[in-house]
């Protein structure tokens, strides 16, 4: 009854999805000549083609993708695949802005294709692609040796991945150079006179972790500093655990005077863990911490701060998606941001 509803309300209406024919009669062109304008088809003139699109959407003419992967054998669907719950502070609304500006202007829609932490990371993408519900995906939390990159070259799908694999496979990638990052973290504590260095490190299974550790070890050596081990947490552990570990550490004898943080949301947990074992940030202990947003200098002045842009890294990706999808060489789209400099509070 609903729907009997519901369908005569919007035939009262004289609702009707525009389609081509619409525009076709709209600006007086052949159905063919508006679609290939559409398509920004070089052989139709740059006047008409802008013409087409204008129209288009001023009625608000969208293509109907049913009928378009019964043509083309496209969805023009690129899927961003992540774990919710483990991606936190600006990650997924930066990553999903730059993805979004980049297919924009492009006959491609953005769908978020979220897992949890249950679930095998491969269970998305595998649905993908049985389902040849995407054109191309997107992936992150990347695996030094992980088998969605291995299952999606096995089946010809197009991807990119936030973070390299270490696989002898070459895909499309973005990645923050981490490995100069905790270098120059080490660098920085080292010049404000902190010789005694811990580091809370990505979780152990991704590629980053071994990018960090190797640039924070060699860093070490380079500055005459040492490590105070900290392995009892990750970035992925929860805030209470990062803050009673960290003033576990701090309460010892032999505690670090410089921290070095993954991410900006363990950094919180950091901080307050500093200071229920009654010490001073700046004082007694300095940290110098990646971020996403400038939210850091907001909380605690003291923090020193390494910019990571995921807006850039959400529009690489969608770049070297797009452009596997045109026939360009997986190996030509693969990009590394390097961190900015060590930041203090400038106020």
């Amino acid at each position: 009854m609903d729907r009997r509803v519901t369908k005569k309300n919007d035939d009262a209406s004289g609702k009707e999805r525009p389609t081509l024919k619409t525009l076709a009669f709209m600006t007086g062109l052949g159905v063919t000549t508006v679609s290939r304008a559409l398509k920004d088809a070089p052989e139709i003139g740059a006047e008409t083609r802008r013409r087409v699109q204008l129209v288009a959407k001023q009625i608000g003419y969208r293509p109907n993708r049913a009928g378009v992967r019964l043509r083309t054998g496209k969805t023009n669907v690129i899927s961003l695949v992540l774990n919710t719950e483990h991606e936190l502070m600006s990650f997924v609304s930066d990553i999903i802005y730059g993805v979004t500006e980049v297919i924009a202007d492009t006959p491609y829609h953005l769908i978020v294709t979220p897992y949890s932490r249950s679930q095998d990371p491969l269970d998305p993408v595998r649905y993908l692609v049985e389902t040849g519900s995407a054109d191309g995906v997107i992936i992150s939390r990347t695996q030094p040796n992980d088998p969605r990159a291995r299952y999606m070259l096995e089946h010809g799908v197009p991807f990119a991945t936030h973070g390299r694999t270490d696989m002898g496979l070459v895909h499309p990638y973005h990645d923050f150079d981490n490995y100069a990052f905790a270098g120059e973290a080490v660098r920085a504590l080292a010049g404000k006179g902190r010789n005694r260095l811990a580091l809370v490190t990505p979780p152990v299974g991704l590629t980053y972790f071994r990018y960090t550790v190797n640039g924070f070890a060699d860093a070490l050596s380079e500055v005459g500093a040492s490590e105070v081990p900290f392995n009892t947490v990750s970035i992925d552990h929860t805030i209470e655990q990062i803050r009673m570990r960290t003033a576990q550490l701090m309460r010892r004898d032999d505690r670090p005077d410089g921290i070095i943080s993954s991410a900006a949301a363990a950094t919180l947990a950091v901080v307050a863990g500093i200071e229920d074992a009654g010490l001073k940030l700046g004082r007694d202990v300095d940290v110098v911490s990646k971020q996403s947003s400038e939210v850091l200098h907001l909380f605690r002045r003291e923090l020193l701060v390494v910019n990571e842009d995921f807006r850039l890294a959400g529009s690489e990706l969608a770049r070297a998606v797009l452009g596997w999808i045109a026939g360009k060489e997986p190996g030509s789209l693969q990009s590394l941001s390097k961190p900015s400099e060590v930041l203090p509070y400038r106020g």
